[in-house]
């Protein structure tokens, strides 16, 4: 689960509206959150967009802005949104399991990322580490939150296991 809060003047923003759950492209152009999620080491990365409507997006990529659309056999995140007059609260819950680049005993590394929109359309984006120079949620220097695997007895926990 990843949790984002935006608190301030929520009023001044461009919030997409409600819609139905469905997978959409280029969510980043308004209000959304982003989460990127690779192994440690690895130059292989997913890339997920979540808006405040309810779409949400999923890429996966061989190495850097290499790769497309995630089309992983019944993935679809659960997305909430609470909004208050301060406020504005997005909870995704994804399963790491059907990730096909993730083993369940490496380490991995994240990135948290938003665009946000004014109400006049502009755009700003927020990361917790940029890289030098232009905004770029793909590069190595946004990956900064690890995650140690989970280790029960001594053994990494696998996630795929079904028994």
């Amino acid at each position: 689960m990843v949790s984002y809060v935006l608190s301030g003047a929520v009023d001044q923003l461009r919030i997409p509206p409600v819609q139905s759950t469905r997978r959409l492209n280029d969510l980043w152009q308004h209000t959304c959150f982003e989460l990127f999620i690779g192994a440690k080491n690895d130059a292989e990365y997913y890339e997920f967009n979540f808006s405040p409507s309810g779409e949400w997006a999923a890429y996966e990529f061989r190495d850097y802005r290499d790769g497309g659309t995630f089309n992983g056999d019944q993935f679809e995140p659960k997305i909430t949104v609470q909004r208050s007059a301060g406020t504005l609260e997005l909870q995704a819950v994804l399963r790491l399991d059907g990730l096909p680049g993730l083993q369940p005993d490496v380490c991995l590394w994240l990135g948290l990322s938003a665009v946000i929109e004014d109400l006049s359309g502009s755009l700003f984006y927020w990361s917790l580490k940029h890289p030098p120079g232009n905004p770029d949620f793909h590069h190595s220097d946004n990956f900064i939150l690890q995650i140690e695997p989970a280790v029960v007895d001594g053994a990494a926990i696998d996630y795929n296991d079904k028994r």
